[in-house]
């Protein structure tokens, strides 16, 4: 893949000359090279690339038939399905912009993205009629046309159903540019509203083409999709990257433990994308050593720390694969990091190297570029960096400086150019002027035998401002006290470190992609 510099979003940055210019035409190469090939498999299911290039078509036909217009945004309320993939698709050969929800959100927060994206279609699944109905009421949403995928044999409401859209139909050519936006995702509003990420079609192609340069995919890879198709591991590092590939996606509803061990078996699934507690259950399943799972042959990781031992365990009973930690964001349309497919020991922690196209830099706080070890404020710049939020001109003036998002990521890179991310920087201890790094005592926390999870975070104290807390997931029924934990972490990390007070809990709070919740926690 040739690189070479250009200009985009008024920044000079690195790009692959070879490129689709936008995501339609992914699917379209696609399907040129693998007509009969599988590309999307759902429940009973299966799509060829050619069939999925005629569907795509026929739903992009029918919405312009509703009016929709290059550039009107166009809401998914879909969980993980062949429909969501086929939209997302048929909405890009038109122009428009698709804005994914998160199906777990409440009306409020619902209201407020259909509200602020001025979404002119919403289309949803059957079981969140009862919301739908709710949002209608509200004169913030201005949507004029409701779509709704009922299951199989059953048809009810006053709404346009999903199936208008999929008869026969063929769009009016339009013109889409790589720079034109391709979706707003938006953030998981941890402090404050949600922003909406917009991203473009060049970075969804260079996304997927990282994918596919480091992970050594190819139109034999078949990956199994449980991560929500609104998070864009779900939807870019796994869908995307997969038609980018002439790969197969196998798509699961929800994740259940027992379902996901038997369909990672017996459909020969080749390549995994989780965050670590996905293996984790998966690995202490009674179900998993009653397979084997020879084919997979690349397994990725990222959102939390990997545990040691859970890297170990998987390099055992993944004995073919490939381990790869994984960093990005919304903002950076997934990948900023990879590890490449061979690494020594010591890098085990990294969560790799800049992808080809991205220029990385990390500061201190004035604003000066850090040396090689230092810890600092992770920047980024690239075609994978979004363009700015939606209409929100206060979050682009405070995220964006000098052509590079500023990612509230702490970070270091070691001598051989291997990143490290430290912490957050709200989620940074400062305990009487000591600077802790929570995922310093995380790692420590994974290394005791009997945690299966764990997450740190700073509460107030009165003589040094903060302290650290430790919040822990027991493994199976395994008996832990306050105590046990404390002398663990005092036997291998400075006095400050050491969390003071443990909680205990069934399960860490998470978003839909998998990370810690941790304002939630404190």
């Amino acid at each position: 893949m040739e690189i070479v510099k250009e200009y985009h979003f008024n920044r000079e940055m690195k790009v692959f000359n070879n490129r689709p210019q936008h995501l339609f035409q992914v699917l379209v190469n696609a399907a040129e090279k693998y007509p009969e090939k599988e590309a999307l498999v759902s429940n009973e299911k299966r799509l060829t690339y050619k069939e999925f290039v005629t569907q795509s078509l026929a739903i992009a036909g029918n919405l312009q038939q509703y009016e929709v217009k290059k550039g009107d945004r166009i809401a998914l309320l879909v969980d993980n399905s062949m429909e969501f993939a086929l939209l997302v698709f048929a909405i890009a050969k038109i122009g428009a912009i698709f804005v994914p929800l998160n199906t777990k959100l409440k009306e409020k927060e619902l209201k407020y993205m259909l509200a602020q994206s001025e979404a002119k279609v919403l289309v949803s699944d059957y079981e969140f009629q009862n919301v739908v109905d709710k949002l209608k009421s509200h004169e913030e949403v201005a949507v004029q046309y409701y779509f709704t995928i009922h299951p199989e044999g059953k048809q009810s409401g006053s709404d346009l159903s999903y199936e208008e859209l999929t008869q026969p139909s063929k769009p009016t050519e339009i013109e889409v540019n790589e720079d034109d936006p391709a979706y707003i995702m938006y953030t998981s509003g941890t402090t404050g509203l949600p922003k909406g990420a917009m991203g473009s079609h060049l970075g969804l192609v260079h996304s997927a083409m990282n994918y596919e340069q480091v992970f050594k995919t190819s139109a034999e890879t078949k990956t199994l999709i449980t991560i929500p198709l609104f998070h864009v591991t779900g939807l870019i590092g796994q869908l995307f990257h997969m038609v980018q590939t002439g790969g197969t996606s196998v798509i699961m509803r929800k994740y259940k433990t027992p379902e996901y061990i038997k369909r990672v078996a017996e459909e020969n699934i080749t390549f995994l994308f989780n965050v670590p507690a996905i293996y984790i259950m998966m690995m202490e399943h009674e179900d998993f050593h009653s397979y084997t799972y020879q084919s997979v042959n690349c397994i990725a990781y990222g959102g939390a720390p990997l545990a040691s031992e859970t890297f170990y365990l998987l390099r055992r009973y993944f004995s073919n694969a490939y381990l790869h930690n994984a960093y990005g964001a919304t903002e950076t349309h997934s990948p900023t990091t990879l590890m490449p497919q061979i690494y020594t020991e010591d890098k085990v922690k990294s969560v790799g190297l800049p992808v080809t196209v991205a220029d990385v830099k990390i500061i201190d706080e004035n604003g000066d570029e850090c040396p090689a070890g230092k810890v600092g404020e992770l920047l980024i710049k690239g075609p994978m960096v979004i363009e700015g939020y939606w209409n929100n001109e206060e979050a682009n003036r405070k995220s964006f400086v000098d052509g590079y998002w500023c990612s509230g990521d702490l970070a270091t890179v070691d001598q051989d150019g291997f990143v490290y991310i430290m912490d957050r920087k709200k989620d940074m201890i400062n305990r009487g002027g000591e600077k802790i790094f929570s995922i310093e005592v995380e790692n420590v926390l994974y290394e005791h035998p009997g945690i299966l999870e764990a997450a740190v975070v700073g509460i107030p104290d009165k003589i040094f401002g903060e302290t650290v807390k430790a919040v822990v997931v027991p493994k199976g029924h395994q008996s832990l006290t306050s105590d046990d934990v404390i002398q663990f972490v005092a036997e291998r990390l400075a006095k400050y470190k050491v969390p003071t007070v443990v909680e205990f809990m069934n399960e860490l709070p998470r978003n839909p992609g998998g990370k810690i919740l941790k304002n939630e926690i404190k």
